[in-house]
C-alpha cells in the first residue's frame, strides 16, 4: 500500500513528528509513504520536507501563493497520480480542504488526521468550520484524542467514519542520548526545567515563565529553557524582561537535536491551555524525563498523576511553581517518575502500535470507498446527497 501524506506545515511540531514516525515505520515494512508538503510563499516552513529528504523518505513540495491558490488543486491531483497513491492522508485544515477539492471525484480514498483544533481567532475558526464540513466527505477521519473525536461527532461526521488513533513515537533516537545543553553555572550544578512547544497562546508558555519567576525566588540556581518557534515569540521575550528573569531563561528556538535536549532536562513542563496528545510529552517520557503537565486534552491518558508524572489544572501559576520546586528538591522522585514514564510509552505509545492502527484505518477507508463507489453506480440520483 502506498500512502501520500499532504500537509501545510507550520514547523516541526506534533503533526510533523507523527508523519515522520509513521513514514519510517511504513517504509521499513511492506508499505511505503510519500509526502506532499506545501511551500507557502509567505512562510514556507520546509523543515518537514528537509527532515524527510535527509532520512530518504520521498517528499515533494507543493507551491502555494497566499491562502487561496487554484494551482494547488492541480498539483495535488498530479502528485496523487504520479505517486500511484492508494490512500491520500491529509493533515490539518488547509491540507484537508485542498485535498478534498482536488480529489473529490477521484476513486482514491481520502483520510484525515485531526491532530487538534485551535479556534483562537475568527480567521482560524472560519477555517475550522470549513474543515469540519469537508471532513464529512472523507472515507475515514482520525482523532488523536477523545476530545477531538467528540468535536468531530458534534460537527456532523458520521460515527462509523471516526477512528481514535493515539500518537506514537520511534523510541530509538531517545535511547542513550547525550545531553547537549551546557547552560549550568560554572560554580556548580544548575538544574534545567524545559518546555517544548509552539510559541502560541494555547501552549501556555506565559504560564511557564510566570511560574519560573516564582521558582527562582526559592531556587535561584535553576535554569529554564523554552524550545520552539511561533507567533508569540516577541511577546514572550518581553515577558521575560518584565519578570526580570533574563539571566535564568533561554529561548532556544528550533532545535535539530531534540533527543539530546530532552536528555539535558531535569524536569519537562507542559503548561498548555489546550491540547490533543502532544508528541513532545511522549518524547520527554521516552527520554525518562519527569513530566509536570496541565490536565487538558488527552494528556491525562499518558501523564498519570503520581505515577508517570504530575497533573495540574490549567492556568494555575502558583501550583505549577510549587510542583516544579518540590520536584527539583527530590531527585529520587524524578527518577521514579521518569522510569515509569518510559515504561508506559514502550507499552502503549510506540510507532509500531500507531502504524498498525493507521493501517487498519486505511483498510477501512478503502472498504468504505469501494462500497460508496458501488452504490453510486447503482443509485446516482442527486437526492441521495452523494458527493463522490
Amino acid at each position: 500500500m502506498k500512502i501520500l501524506h499532504i500537509i501545510s506545515s507550520g514547523g516541526m511540531y506534533g503533526a510533523e513528528a507523527v508523519i515522520l514516525n509513521l513514514s519510517r515505520t511504513l517504509n521499513e515494512g511492506a508499505h511505503s509513504s510519500v509526502l506532499g508538503v506545501f511551500s507557502n510563499s509567505a512562510n514556507p516552513n520546509l523543515q518537514l520536507h528537509e527532515a524527510a529528504t535527509k532520512e530518504h523518505i520521498e517528499s515533494h513540495l507543493i507551491p502555494c501563493k497566499g491562502q487561496i491558490d487554484r494551482t494547488v488543486v492541480a498539483s495535488i491531483r498530479s502528485l496523487a497520480v504520479r505517486t500511484s497513491a492508494d490512500i491520500v492522508h491529509a493533515h490539518g485544515y488547509k491540507a484537508d480542504i485542498y485535498t478534498y477539492i482536488a480529489l473529490r471525484r477521484s476513486s482514491i480514498p481520502l483520510v484525515s488526521t485531526c491532530h487538534t483544533w485551535y479556534d483562537s481567532d475568527l480567521f482560524v475558526s472560519l477555517y475550522g468550520m470549513a474543515d469540519r464540513m469537508v471532513l464529512r466527505n472523507f472515507a475515514a477521519i482520525v482523532g488523536v484524542s477523545d476530545e477531538v473525536t467528540l468535536r468531530l461527532l458534534k460537527a456532523g461526521v458520521r460515527e462509523d467514519k471516526i477512528h481514535l488513533v493515539e500518537n506514537g513515537i520511534d523510541l530509538r533516537p531517545f535511547d542513550n542520548a547525550t545531553p547537549s545543553l551546557q547552560e549550568g553555572s560554572t560554580s556548580g550544578y544548575s538544574p534545567i526545567v524545559g518546555l517544548i512547544g509552539r510559541l502560541a497562546n494555547e501552549k501556555g508558555v506565559d504560564i511557564f515563565l510566570r511560574a519560573a519567576a516564582r521558582v527562582l525566588v526559592e531556587l535561584p540556581s535553576a535554569k529554564f529553557v523554552v524550545v520552539g518557534e511561533g507567533p508569540d515569540h516577541d511577546k514572550l521575550e518581553s515577558l521575560i524582561d518584565e519578570l526580570k528573569i533574563r539571566e535564568s531563561v533561554l529561548m532556544l528556538g528550533r532545535r535539530d537535536d531534540m533527543p539530546s535536549v530532552y536528555a539535558s532536562l531535569d524536569i519537562m513542563v507542559s503548561s498548555s491551555r489546550q491540547e490533543g496528545l502532544p508528541i513532545a510529552i511522549l518524547e520527554g517520557m521516552a527520554s525518562r524525563r519527569p513530566i509536570i503537565a496541565t490536565a487538558v486534552g488527552a494528556v491525562p491518558t499518558v501523564v498519570l498523576d503520581g505515577r508517570t508524572g504530575v497533573l495540574l489544572p490549567p492556568e494555575k501559576i502558583e501550583a505549577l511553581a510549587s510542583e516544579i520546586a518540590n520536584l527539583l528538591r527530590d531527585p529520587a522522585r524524578r527518577m521514579s517518575l521518569g522510569t515509569a514514564a518510559r515504561k508506559l510509552v514502550e507499552e502503549k505509545f510506540s510507532a509500531e502500535r500507531m502504524t498498525a492502527d493507521y493501517l487498519q484505518v486505511y483498510e477501512d477507508a478503502i472498504s468504505t470507498q469501494d462500497k460508496s463507489t458501488a452504490k453510486s453506480f447503482k443509485d446516482p440520483a442527486p437526492s441521495q446527497g452523494k458527493t463522490k
